[in-house]
C-alpha cells in the first residue's frame, strides 16, 4: 500500500507482466498495477445489459444508433474485482499515470479506465515503445493528456464491427446454419481463402517438355567444367513454359506463340542434337546488387516467423508479448518500418563488433513503409535499449520460443542497417543445329555473390517453396562468345502446371496488408477466428476452406457484395485513419455507414442505403438453398453433381437437369429423389474429383449395406473414407484389397475382410500364426516375426504348414535392384528432407525417408505438388504411430523432437555460427521434445450477439 507520508503516484498497465517489470524502474513512491487488459466493453448478451437498459429498442446491440451512436460500456464480470481494488489505489495517490500501450487499442484502455475509476487526483499518459529504465523515466516526465482523436477511431471501429457483426450475422444463422457470424475484416479474410481454392477446383493440369543439356568446356580454366542449360527456343519459336497456359483449360494461351513440346517430340530432339557440336551464341553479365529488409513491423514478423520458425500468427504475437514486456524488444503491434537514431547507432555499432567495419554502410539507412497511414506505434519491431543485446547474451533468459523469435528480430534488426549484397549475374546462349537442320537455342543463367553484405546476419524466406534463396550462387563456368562446348547428356523433361498454391497464415496476413485491410492488431485474431468458426482448417501450413465458408462467402458475394468488396474494406480503414488523425468525425462516419447518405461513392455502402437497409430488404431474396448449393461439374451422364451444406454437414448431390430435389423447407437439407453422398471429415472442395465423387457414391448414399453379419446380426456397411474404400460392422473395419473394387465388392467378400486378421494355427510351442494385410501388403506373423505373402489371396488360403515354412525360412528383404522413383520432388518445406515418389505394392506413394504417404484417388505422380506431397506427410506425422504399443506417446514425443530439430535447422540456416546460440537452440529442441502438441479444438459456434467480436483486438 502507498505511504501516505510522501507523494505518490499510481501507475496502470495492462498485464501483471509489464507491472512487474516496470515497477523495477521506478522508486518507493510509485505503485503500478495492472488492469488486466479491457476493464469495459459493449454487452456480450442480454445478461450483460443493465436492468434500466433492457427494455430499450437499441439493448441488442449495445449501440444507440438514434443518438449519436452512443455506446453502452459495461464492466466485464472477470474484471470487477480489479477495478474494485484500482479504484481504492486511485483514492490513496496523488496522481494517477495511464502507461497502457501507445497504440489505439492501448489509447482506448486509458480513456475507459478514467471513465470507470472516476479518479480526483491529476490523471496523466505515459506512453513508450520499449519497457527499459531509460524510456521508463523519460515517460514519467514527460506526460501528455489522453488523445481524443485516436480513442474515437477506437469507439468507431468497435462499433463499426458491432453493426456490422449483429446485423449481418443473423441473416448467416436464417440461410445457412445457426452460430455462424459475419466480421468487417474476417468474412474478407474468408473470401480471400475461398477465391483461391476455387482457383484450385477449376484448375487444368498442361504436360509440356524441355531438354536440359549436361554441357562441359573443353579447355580446362577456373569455375566447374561443366554446368545445365535448358532447350528455351527451336527454330526461332520460344519453347511453352508453365506460364504459357490456361489455368482453367490447361490449353496454351492464343496469344502466347510458343512451341509445346510433348514428349516424343522432346524425346526425338533430344536424339537428333545427341553428338551435336554446341556453340555459345551470347554472353550477358551484369552486376548484382540487394539492398537490405526493412526492420520487422507486425505482418512482417508473423510472415517470417510462420516461414522460418513455424509459429502460427497467434503464437507470434504472444511471444512477442512476452518479450516486450519484460524488455528485451520494443512495441510489437506496428506497422512503422522507422528505426530511431539511438537504435540505429547501436545497430551500426554492433555491426562493426560482429561483422566488421566493412560491412557498415557510411552513412545510416532509413526506411519508408509501404503501409498507407502507418500510425500504431511510432517505430519498428526492434530488441530493446541503447545498446542491443545478442542472442548469446539473453540465452539463459529466455525460453525456447523466446529465443527463437528474439534471434530473428535480432538479425534482421542488425542486417537491416549492414551493406549492400553484391556481386554478378551472367546469363548465357547456346545454340546447337540438330541432324534434321533445326537450330536449338539453350539458355543457362549464373549468379555469384562477391561480398555478402547483410546476407551474413539474414537471408529472408519466401512463401513460393521452389524460389530460390537469395544467398545461393549459381556458378558457370568462365565462357566467351563462339566458344564450343560438348554434350555430355541430352534428357528429354516432363513438367506439368500447378494450381496455385493456398494460403498460410503468413501469405494471408501479407494479402490483407496489401489491400490494405486489418491493421497490426488485428491479424493475429483474424487468423484464429477463421479456423474457430469452421470457415478455415489447417494442413500443415496451409489454409484449406470448408464447404461451409463456400456457402457464407457465396451469400455475401450475391447479396452484400459491398460487405465483402476489398476496396470498400480498405476504404473504411482509410476513413478511421481520417478519425484518428483529427480530420473526420466518427459519428458521420457511423450514421452514413448504418443509415446510408448520398455522399458516399456509386459502390459504397451509405450510397446503397445503408446497413440497416442493405440487410432488412434483401432478406426475403435470399434462397437457402441456392446459397448452400456449390456446384462442382456434370459428370459423363449428364447429371449436374453438386456439394451441399446441409443441418448434419456436407453432402454431395447429383440430377439430372430438370430432376433437381424439392427441399421441404427453407435452409434444410432437402428431399426428392436426388442421389447422394456424405462428404467424409478432412476432404477439401478442391479434392472433389470426378474420381472421388463417383467412390464416394458408391452404391448411393455414401455408403451402401451389404447386409447382416451371420455371427453377431450387427449391419456391414460399405463406406467410402478419405484414405479410400473400407468395409464396417460394429468397431470391426478393414480397407478393401487392392484387387477389390467397391462397385463388385460382395457380402462374401466384405466378410472375408472382417475375417482379418486370420490365425492359421499355432506352433510347436503354442505361439499363435496369423494372416494379415499391413501397409506393405499380406503378410503371416508370429509374435514379432513377420513374412511376406506373394498374393493377397493367401491371406484366405494359407495353410499352418506354408506359414511355418515361411517363417522358418530366412527373410529375404526382397532388394533385388532398387526402383528409380518415379520422380524427385525437392526438399519438404517443413523438415527440408528429400521427397520422392516411389512406386509400391498398392501404388505410387511419396516418402521423405522416414515417413510414407500413398497418394489419394485422382493424384497423379505427375501432377502432384510438393505442397501437397508435405501436406499428406505432416498429417501422417500427426496421427503418429498406430496405437498398438503402449509406448506410442514416446514415440510421438521423439516426433515432436525431430519436428522441432528440423524447425530450428530451418531457422539457423543463415545465422552466425556462435557457440552460446547453438547451445541454446540445442536447449530449444530438447524443451520442445517434452512439451505435447495441443490437441486441436473443435470449431465452438458463436453464441447468439457475439458476430462482432471478431474483429477486435
Amino acid at each position: 500500500m502507498p505511504s501516505n507520508a510522501r507523494s505518490t503516484r499510481l501507475v496502470i498497465v495492462e498485464s501483471p507482466a509489464k507491472a512487474k517489470t516496470i515497477s523495477g524502474y521506478l522508486g518507493p513512491g510509485y505503485v503500478v498495477e495492472a488492469s488486466l487488459g479491457h476493464v469495459r466493453d459493449l454487452p456480450r448478451n442480454a445478461d450483460d445489459v443493465p436492468a434500466k437498459y433492457k427494455g430499450e429498442s437499441w439493448a441488442r446491440l449495445g449501440v444507440d444508433v438514434d443518438n449519436g451512436f452512443a455506446a453502452l460500456y459495461v464492466v466485464s464480470p472477470d474484471r470487477r474485482q480489479q477495478i474494485s481494488k484500482l479504484t481504492k489505489l486511485a483514492k490513496e495517490v496523488d496522481e494517477v499515470f495511464l502507461a497502457t500501450d501507445e497504440d489505439r487499442e492501448g489509447e482506448a484502455i486509458a480513456w475507459h479506465l478514467v471513465e470507470t475509476l472516476k479518479p480526483r487526483v491529476p490523471v496523466k499518459r505515459m506512453v513508450f515503445h520499449e519497457i527499459t529504465r531509460q524510456a521508463i523515466q523519460a515517460a514519467v516526465a514527460n506526460p501528455r493528456e489522453i488523445d481524443r482523436d485516436l480513442v474515437d477511431a477506437q469507439e468507431a471501429r468497435r462499433i463499426l464491427d458491432r453493426l456490422y457483426g449483429y446485423e449481418v450475422s443473423p441473416v448467416l444463422w436464417r440461410k445457412v446454419r445457426s452460430g455462424l457470424s459475419a466480421g468487417r475484416v474476417q468474412s474478407v479474410a474468408t473470401r480471400i481463402v475461398v477465391e483461391r481454392e476455387r482457383q484450385r477446383m477449376a484448375f487444368r493440369t498442361a504436360e509440356y517438355w524441355d531438354i536440359l543439356a549436361t554441357l562441359s568446356v573443353r579447355n580446362g580454366g577456373d569455375g566447374p567444367r561443366t554446368f545445365g542449360a535448358t532447350l528455351i527456343a527451336l527454330n526461332g519459336d520460344r519453347i511453352a513454359t508453365g506460364r504459357d497456359f490456361e489455368p482453367t483449360t490447361g490449353r496454351v494461351r492464343p496469344e502466347a506463340g510458343v512451341m509445346h513440346l510433348d514428349a516424343d517430340g522432346a524425346r526425338g530432339l533430344a536424339a537428333r542434337l545427341d553428338g551435336r557440336p554446341f556453340t555459345v551464341t551470347r554472353v550477358d553479365e551484369k552486376p548484382y546488387r540487394r539492398r537490405p529488409y526493412a526492420p520487422f513491423i507486425t505482418s512482417t514478423l508473423q510472415q517470417e516467423a510462420a516461414r522460418k520458425l513455424r509459429f502460427s500468427s497467434q503464437q507470434t504475437m504472444r511471444t512477442a508479448q512476452r518479450l516486450y514486456e519484460n524488455g528485451y524488444i520494443t512495441y510489437m503491434r506496428t506497422d512503422s518500418v522507422n528505426l530511431s537514431e539511438t537504435a540505429i547507432a547501436a545497430a551500426r555499432r554492433q555491426i562493426a563488433e560482429l561483422y566488421g567495419e566493412r560491412n557498415v554502410p557510411p552513412e545510416p539507412r532509413r526506411y519508408t513503409g509501404k503501409v498507407k497511414n502507418a500510425q500504431e506505434a511510432h517505430e519498428a519491431i526492434r530488441p530493446a535499449g541503447d545498446n542491443f543485446r545478442t542472442p548469446g547474451e539473453v540465452a539463459n533468459e529466455l525460453s525456447a520460443e523466446e529465443f527463437k523469435l528474439y534471434e530473428l528480430i535480432w538479425r534482421r534488426t542488425i542486417a537491416s542497417q549492414m551493406t549492400d549484397a553484391v556481386g554478378s549475374s551472367v546469363s548465357v546462349r547456346i545454340r546447337a543445329v540438330s541432324s534434321a537442320g533445326e537450330e536449338a537455342d539453350f539458355g543457362a543463367t549464373g549468379k555469384t555473390i562477391t561480398e555478402p553484405g547483410f546476407l551474413r546476419a539474414y537471408v529472408e524466406s519466401s512463401d513460393d517453396e521452389n524460389a530460390e534463396a537469395e544467398d545461393a550462387e549459381r556458378r558457370l563456368p568462365n565462357l566467351v562468345k563462339d566458344q564450343p562446348l560438348t554434350a555430355d547428356e541430352l534428357a528429354a523433361q516432363e513438367h506439368h502446371t500447378q494450381p496455385p498454391s493456398r494460403y498460410t497464415e503468413a501469405s494471408l496476413v501479407k494479402a490483407l496488408e496489401e489491400l490494405g485491410i486489418g491493421r497490426p492488431s488485428t491479424y493475429a485474431s483474424i487468423m484464429q477466428t477463421i479456423q474457430e468458426r469452421g470457415y478455415v482448417s489447417k494442413r500443415g501450413q496451409a489454409l484449406v476452406p470448408s464447404l461451409l465458408a463456400f456457402a457464407v462467402v457465396g451469400l455475401l458475394e450475391r447479396h452484400y457484395p459491398r460487405l465483402v468488396d476489398y476496396n470498400f474494406t480498405a476504404a473504411m480503414e482509410n476513413e478511421l485513419d481520417e478519425i484518428a488523425g483529427g480530420d473526420h468525425a466518427a459519428v458521420d462516419f457511423l450514421t452514413a455507414f448504418y443509415f446510408g447518405s448520398g455522399d458516399g461513392g456509386d459502390q459504397s455502402i451509405a450510397r446503397a442505403g445503408g446497413l440497416k437497409k442493405m440487410v432488412t430488404e434483401n432478406l426475403s431474396e435470399i434462397d437457402a438453398r441456392s446459397v448452400n448449393s456449390i456446384p462442382l461439374f456434370v459428370d459423363d451422364e449428364g447429371r449436374a453433381v453438386v456439394a451441399r451444406v446441409g443441418r448434419y454437414g456436407p453432402y454431395l448431390e447429383r440430377h439430372l437437369p430438370g430432376a433437381e430435389p424439392t427441399p421441404h423447407a427453407e435452409g434444410e437439407d432437402g428431399g426428392g429423389h436426388g442421389d447422394r453422398a456424405t462428404i467424409p471429415d478432412g476432404v477439401a472442395p478442391d479434392e472433389l474429383t470426378p474420381e472421388k465423387v463417383h467412390e464416394l457414391f458408391l452404391g448411393g448414399g455414401g455408403e451402401r449395406k451389404l447386409g447382416e453379419h451371420p455371427e453377431t446380426g450387427e449391419p456391414i456397411v460399405l463406406k467410402s473414407g478419405r484414405f479410400g474404400p473400407y468395409v464396417s460392422s460394429g468397431e470391426r473395419t478393414s480397407s478393401l484389397l487392392r484387387t477389390q473394387s467397391p462397385e463388385t465388392l460382395t457380402m462374401a467378400d466384405a466378410l472375408k475382410l472382417l475375417s482379418l486378421p486370420r490365425v492359421v494355427g499355432t506352433d510347436p510351442e503354442g505361439a499363435e500364426i496369423v494372416a494379415n494385410n499391413g501397409r506393405y501388403g499380406p503378410y503371416v506373423k508370429r509374435g514379432d516375426d513377420f513374412r511376406s505373402l506373394e498374393s493377397e489371396d493367401q491371406l484366405f488360403t494359407v495353410t499352418l504348414d506354408q506359414a511355418l515354412a515361411l517363417l522358418a525360412a530366412p527373410k529375404t528383404r526382397q532388394r533385388r535392384a532398387a526402383a528409380p522413383p518415379l520422380r524427385e520432388m525437392g526438399p519438404d518445406p517443413l523438415t527440408e528432407k528429400p521427397l520422392v515418389i516411389k512406386d509400391g505394392r498398392f501404388g505410387p506413394y511419396v516418402t521423405d525417408g522416414e515417413v510414407n504417404a500413398s497418394l489419394r484417388r485422382g493424384q497423379t505422380p505427375e501432377a502432384l505438388t510438393l505442397e501437397e506431397a508435405s501436406e499428406m506427410l505432416a498429417e501422417k506425422r500427426a496421427k503418429g504411430p498406430s496405437p498398438r504399443k503402449k509406448a506410442t506417446k514416446k514415440a510421438a514425443a521423439k516426433k515432436a523432437a525431430a519436428g522441432a530439430e528440423a524447425g530450428t535447422t530451418a531457422a539457423k540456416k543463415t545465422t552466425a555460427k556462435k557457440a552460446t546460440t547453438a547451445k541454446k537452440a540445442t536447449a530449444a529442441k530438447k524443451t520442445a521434445a517434452k512439451k505435447a502438441p495441443p490437441k486441436k479444438a473443435a470449431p465452438r459456434k458463436a453464441a447468439a450477439g457475439t458476430g462482432a467480436a471478431e474483429d477486435s483486438a
